[in-house]
């Protein structure tokens, strides 16, 4: 069963990647083209829900506009599906005990710190730049899912979980620097409520609520306290993932049997023609809904609400992040502005420092008998999965919109630097990282 899991899971982020490609492709076509214009425009046209003068879209009597409800509501609702991976993977997953976990943890850690010190060596120290040191700190785990995915079944199972749970821990290591490092004044009234909103669901999972309603109303709530907070309002998904249950109520004994009575009763209809009729009787049709209850009753509320996220994350909402964020106009850029600045610092910290912090640290931890190395795994292969490490997309661009948007003019031109960092480190980690996996994995057969 809990490979079953970890392959859906795989499946699920390779799938995604495709859709962020073609979605990034998209949107630097759209900014450097003669639908320049356009484009910028939209990401800039206000949005609005309002209930009479209460616009629900808006932060300090300013309506959002399409960009930033991308990225300040979309996001969170993206984060709310991380979140609940992570409680997932912490509950029955590769995260669930020490041994699984170490290895990936330990390689996350060097991933998060080699890459800052790299950017912080590789960066001027003008005013500003430094805020975006956590940008390369993120692998994207649709994207570098989507690479290790082309090589099939050549590639062993003990890869596939080091890069899953290596991102997952990742993840949460970024989502802990955007709660720390990005988190302006407080507004104390507004943080209360968003902690009345966690003491809220914590309640109800004590008293064994397992609406789904409940703690999405809640959430969402929780998410516009904490947008007023200072705080950035997608951490409400992180901290209203935790917060979901993930029991059920009555075991499944209880609802396998109850499926089975109500299987048994059910009557068997011979079709002998395709356009024959089939009308069931009333009582027939509460039998089929009360099979189809006890079926929904059989999953805990975190992995129903994860199931029903997952086409929404991967089709709408990761597109959208990657139109909206990755249209960088080239037209004012040279190709010697990659290799200086913030473009450079984000590059190198990405290709040289992801490969570094990961393979190190874990290099450290086998050779010390810390961790044990993935079966059926060579050093060249694990290697060449490093190296895909650096596939940062999704959360590096999220903390440099973070880092350099509230800068004005001046932070306009260092994000625009960032994003193609990002874009440059991106590919070269993906192409070398596939070259590697293409030369050092088994060949089909052996």
């Amino acid at each position: 069963m809990k490979n079953y899991t970890f392959l859906s899971l795989f499946k699920k982020y390779a799938t995604a990647s495709f859709w962020l490609i073609a979605a990034t492709v998209l949107a630097l076509f759209c900014a450097n083209s003669p639908l320049k214009e356009w484009y910028f425009g939209l990401l800039e046209k206000p949005v609005s829900v309002s209930f009479g003068d209460f616009n629900v879209f808006s932060h300090h009597g300013e309506p959002f506009t399409f960009q930033v409800l991308i990225n300040d509501f979309l996001m969170a609702i993206f984060f709310l599906s991380v979140g609940l991976e992570i409680k997932r993977e912490i509950l029955v997953g590769e995260l669930s005990s020490i041994k699984k976990a170490i290895l990936p943890i330990i390689g996350a850690c060097g991933g998060m710190i080699i890459p800052v010190l790299v950017f912080l060596l590789a960066c001027p120290s003008e005013a500003g730049m430094v805020r975006g040191a956590a940008i390369p700190m993120a692998t994207d785990i649709a994207f570098s899912l989507g690479v290790l995915s082309m090589f099939g079944k050549r590639v062993p199972i003990g890869l596939k979980v080091f890069l899953t749970t290596l991102a997952v821990a990742d993840d949460l290591g970024g989502i802990i620097v955007i709660a720390v490092c990005y988190t302006s004044s407080i507004e104390w009234m507004w943080l209360i409520l968003a902690l009345f909103g966690i003491v809220a669901m914590l309640i109800a999972n004590h008293y064994n609520v397992k609406a789904k309603t409940f703690y999405l109303v809640v959430g969402a709530v929780m998410w516009y306290a904490m947008l007023n907070s200072g705080i950035h309002a997608t951490i409400s998904g992180v901290v209203a993932a935790l917060c979901i249950p993930a029991s059920i109520g009555k075991g499944t004994r209880h609802y396998i049997e109850r499926i089975r009575n109500n299987i048994n009763e059910f009557p068997i209809v011979e079709v002998t023609d395709i356009h024959q009729t089939v009308v069931f009787s009333n009582d027939e049709i509460q039998t089929l809904k009360s099979v189809e209850s006890a079926a929904d009753h059989l999953i805990s509320p975190l992995q129903h609400l994860e199931d029903d996220l997952r086409e929404f994350i991967n089709y709408i909402i990761l597109p959208l992040f990657a139109f909206a964020n990755a249209g960088v106009d080239l037209s004012g850029v040279h190709f010697c502005d990659i290799f200086s600045g913030v473009s450079l610092a984000v590059m190198l910290g990405l290709v040289a420092g992801k490969f570094l912090g990961v393979f190190t640290f874990s290099w450290l931890a086998i050779k010390t008998k810390i961790a044990t190395m993935p079966t059926g795994t060579s050093w060249k292969s694990f290697a060449s999965v490093c190296m895909l490490c650096g596939i940062g997309f999704t959360v590096s661009m999220f903390i440099a919109d973070l880092a350099y948007s509230p800068l004005g003019a001046d932070g306009r031109t260092m994000l625009d630097m960032a994003k193609l960092g990002i874009l440059c480190g991106t590919i070269i980690s993906a192409v070398v990282g596939a070259l590697l996996l293409g030369r050092t994995l088994p060949k089909e057969g052996k």
